[in-house]
C-alpha cells in the first residue's frame, strides 16, 4: 500500500541550500513543508518557487519550527503515515530518505534515525564538539537506558500517530533528544540507518556559534537527567 509522507524542514535563513535540499526529496513524498523561522534573506521565496508549503515561525528554536509544522498537519483533513525530519542546509542527503523510510514500510519499525557514522561523513562536516556530545549524549542513553542510538542527527522518519504519542515539547536545542528518550520511554520499536553527511552550506546556527554549543549540550544533558528519574 503507498504510504502518505509528509517532511518537515526547519529552516532559518537558509536562502542558498533550500531550494538543492526539497529538489533533491524523493517524489514518493505527498508534502514538503518548510518552516522558515523568522529568516530574514530569501529562504521563503527560494522555497515557495521549488515547490515547498512554506509557514512561518517568528519565535527562534528549532523545536518551534518543528512544533509548528507538526500544527498545520494536525489541521489538515488528511493525516499521513510517515513524517520525516530532516534539515535545510544540506548537509543531509535527501534521497536517502527511501532509506528511512523502507524499515518503516516493511518491517513495521515506529521511528528510524539516520546516523551520522564516521565513515560517511565528509570531513570537518562536524564540529569535534558535536562529536564529543553526540558520544556524551549516546553514552548515557545507553548506561542509564540501555539505548543503542549511536546519534542524534536530525534526519529522521517516525510514524505519525508514533509522533504524536511522544507529546513533543522541546522548543530549541532538544527537540532531537527528546524525541529519542520519550521513544526510549515508551517502548517504540526503533533503528539506526547509517546515513551520509556533508558539509553543510552556510554557517550552523548551533554548533557555529559557542553561546550555540553550550546551550544545546545543557539541554540535552538536561532531558537525559530529566527523564533518568522518571
Amino acid at each position: 500500500m503507498k504510504q502518505h509522507i509528509k517532511v518537515i524542514i526547519p529552516a532559518y535563513n537558509e536562502a542558498d541550500s533550500i531550494a538543492k535540499v526539497i529538489n533533491d526529496i524523493p517524489s514518493i513524498v505527498n508534502e514538503i513543508i518548510v518552516v522558515s523561522n523568522n529568516s530574514t534573506d530569501n529562504t521563503e521565496v527560494n522555497a515557495t518557487k521549488a515547490g515547498a508549503t512554506v509557514l512561518q515561525e517568528p519565535r527562534k528554536g528549532y523545536g518551534y519550527a518543528c512544533l509548528k509544522g507538526m500544527k498545520y498537519i494536525a489541521n489538515q483533513k488528511i493525516k499521513p503515515e510517515i513524517i520525516v525530519f530532516l534539515d535545510g542546509d544540506y548537509s543531509d542527503f535527501p534521497e536517502q530518505l527511501i532509506e528511512l523510510i523502507t524499515p518503516i514500510i516493511e518491517e513495521n519499525i515506529d521511528f528510524v534515525l539516520g546516523a551520522r557514522v564516521k565513515e560517511k561523513r565528509e570531513k570537518g562536516s562536524m564540529t569535534p564538539q558535536q562529536i564529543f556530545g553526540n558520544w556524551l549524549a549516546t553514552y548515557l542513553m545507553k548506561i542509564l537506558f540501555k539505548s543503542s542510538f549511536k546519534d542524534l542527527g536530525p534526519f529522521r522518519a517516525i510514524k505519525y500517530d508514533k509522533l504524536i504519542a511522544l507529546k513533543m515539547e522541546d522548543k530549541t536545542y532538544g527537540w532531537t533528544i527528546e524525541m529519542q528518550l520519550k521513544a526510549l520511554k515508551q517502548k517504540f520499536s526503533y533503528l539506526e540507518i547509517p546515513v551520509k553527511y556533508r558539509n553543510r552550506i552556510g554557517t550552523s546556527k548551533v554548533s557555529g556559534t559557542l553561546k550555540g554549543t553550550i546551550l544545546a549540550g545543557i539541554k540535552i544533558l538536561n532531558w537525559i537527567f530529566k527523564y533518568s528519574f522518571k
